[in-house]
């Protein structure tokens, strides 16, 4: 890949992971604040699962952004991706279970563009690793 496209690949890439990263903050925040009784107004998942999957959001949204941000350990973006996509296919499943084969369009969307941060981190864009300590 030419320089000029490895770095129309990486704008993109930050472009999509920001407006992920914002979503699964928002939803994660969410799942945290909200009463469980509202979590468990429409679902049979228990209330403390919602929690969980409520701090992994979270997580994995602070991970797509801030390794590059912090030029941190790179490999946790694409690892933050993979995470959030296990995430979303359980969101599918859980869709799909409850009758709503529609709505399971959105967590699948959602999947397939942290399946493209994913790759293209890990392999069209990676982060490149720029604060590093010298040796003594």
């Amino acid at each position: 890949m030419s320089n000029q496209n490895a770095k129309r690949a990486s704008v993109a890439l930050w472009v999509l992971q920001t407006v992920l990263a914002a979503l699964f903050i928002f939803a994660g925040a969410m799942k945290l604040v909200m009463p469980i009784a509202a979590l468990t107004q429409q679902t049979p998942i228990p209330g403390t699962i919602i929690r969980i999957i409520g701090v992994l959001e979270l997580v994995g949204g602070l991970g797509l952004i801030l390794p590059g941000l912090l030029h941190l350990r790179a490999t946790l973006t694409p690892l933050a991706a993979s995470g959030l996509i296990l995430i979303m296919s359980g969101a599918t499943a859980a869709t799909l279970a409850a009758g709503q084969g529609a709505a399971a369009i959105v967590p699948v969307i959602v999947g397939v563009l942290l399946l493209a941060v994913a790759y293209g981190r890990w392999q069209l864009a990676p982060h490149r690793n720029v604060a590093r300590i010298r040796p003594a």
